[in-house]
C-alpha cells in the first residue's frame, strides 16, 4: 500500500536511520556558532522529524523547539523527548507567536534544518519562501544552519541507486527495507521509492502476518549558485557555503553542501526574548494535506 511521505515510515524511521550522525552534525553547527562568537541559548529545529537533531541540541542545554509537517513523525518525537515542545507547521509559511510577546513572531538564536529537508521543496519559489520564514524566526544576529543536496547529489544519490537491509524494532518486530532511486530528467527531480515490510516477532499472536508499505519521495537539487540569490532575497546579511565536516569550500562536483547564514544585527525586538519557551503556547499556520505532501521534510539515508 502506498502512503504519503513520512507517515507510515515514522514507525520504522529511527531503526533504519540508526547510524545517522546527528551528534556530529550538532557539534558541527554549534562549533561554527562558537567560532562566530555566538551564544546559542534557543533554537528552532525545522523539519525535525522524529527529533534526531532536536535531541542533540536539547542535550547541549539549548532551549529547543521542533517543527515538522508530519503528525506521525512528531508523535514519535514527542514520545522520545517529552520535555521538548513540538509543533506542526509548513516550512514555507509557519508563524510562531508567544502569548508573552503579543502578536510578534517568536524568534531564536539558531534555526536549523538538516538532512536535506529543504530539498523536498519542489515548487518554484518554495525554497525562497522557506528561507524568508527562517529569517523571520531568527533573533537579530542569529544563525540559520542547513544542508542541501546539490543537483549532482540528487542525480547520484546512492551508489547502485538502491539501499536495503533488515533492522530490529523496539517491539520485537523487524523491518525489511528496499529503497530505490531514479532521476527524472524531465522534471530535474530525484525520486526515491521507499519500500518497507514489517515482520512481527516470533512470539507475536500475529506472527503469520506481515505489513508492507511504500512511500514515494521527491527531491529538487540546489547548487551554491542557486542559494546565494535566495538567501539575499530572504534578507540575510551574510552567509558561507561549506562542506562537512571540515568547513572547506565545496568543489564544483560536491553532492551536498552546508549553509550558515546570519541575520543582521538589528536592535533586539521584545518578541525575541522568550523566557516562557518551555511552557508557553506556540501557534503555527493550519496546513492542508496537499501542503503537507509537498513540504514534507526530506530525510534520506
Amino acid at each position: 500500500m502506498q502512503h504519503a511521505p513520512f507517515t507510515a515510515l515514522a514507525r520504522v524511521y529511527d531503526a533504519i536511520m540508526a547510524d545517522i550522525e546527528y551528534d556530529a552534525w550538532a557539534e558541527f553547527i554549534l562549533s561554527y556558532a562558537t567560532d562566530q562568537g555566538l551564544n546559542i541559548r534557543t533554537a528552532l529545529d525545522l523539519a525535525c522529524g522524529t527529533g534526531g537533531l532536536t535531541r542533540e541540541l536539547h542535550a547541549a542545554g539549548i532551549g529547543v523547539t521542533g517543527l515538522d509537517g508530519s503528525a506521525e513523525m512528531l508523535r514519535v518525537a514527542a514520545e522520545r523527548l517529552p520535555d521538548v515542545k513540538f509543533i506542526a507547521g509548513d516550512l514555507r509559511d509557519f508563524e510562531l507567536t508567544s502569548e508573552l510577546s503579543g502578536s510578534g513572531p517568536l524568534t531564536f538564536d539558531l534555526v536549523s534544518c538538516v538532512f536535506d529537508s529543504y530539498n523536498n521543496l519542489l515548487g518554484d519559489g518554495d525554497l525562497g519562501r522557506a528561507l524568508s520564514r527562517a529569517y523571520r524566526a531568527l533573533n537579530p544576529g542569529g544563525l540559520l544552519a542547513f544542508d542541501v543536496n546539490t543537483r549532482t547529489g540528487v542525480r547520484e544519490l546512492w551508489e547502485g541507486d538502491s539501499i536495503e537491509g533488515v533492522e530490529p524494532l523496539p517491539d520485537g518486530a523487524e523491518v525489511h527495507y528496499h529503497w530505490s532511486h531514479t532521476y527524472d530528467a524531465a522534471r530535474d527531480l530525484g525520486v526515491v521509492q521507499a519500500f518497507c515490510r514489517l515482520i512481527p516477532g516470533e512470539h507475536s499472536d500475529l506472527a503469520e502476518l506481515a505489513e508492507e508499505f511504500t512511500e514515494l519521495h521527491f527531491e529538487r537539487g540546489y547548487d551554491p549558485a542557486d542559494l546565494g540569490p535566495l538567501l539575499r532575497g530572504a534578507g540575510f546579511a551574510s552567509w558561507e557555503i561549506l562542506e562537512y565536516p571540515d568547513y572547506a569550500p565545496p568543489p564544483p562536483d560536491s553532492s551536498r553542501v552546508w549553509v550558515f547564514a546570519r541575520r543582521g544585527p538589528e536592535s533586539v525586538r521584545p518578541e525575541s526574548v522568550h523566557p516562557e519557551l518551555g511552557n508557553s503556547d506556540l501557534g503555527s499556520a493550519e496546513l492542508d494535506s496537499a501542503e503537507l505532501d509537498s513540504a514534507e521534510p526530506g530525510r534520506q539515508p
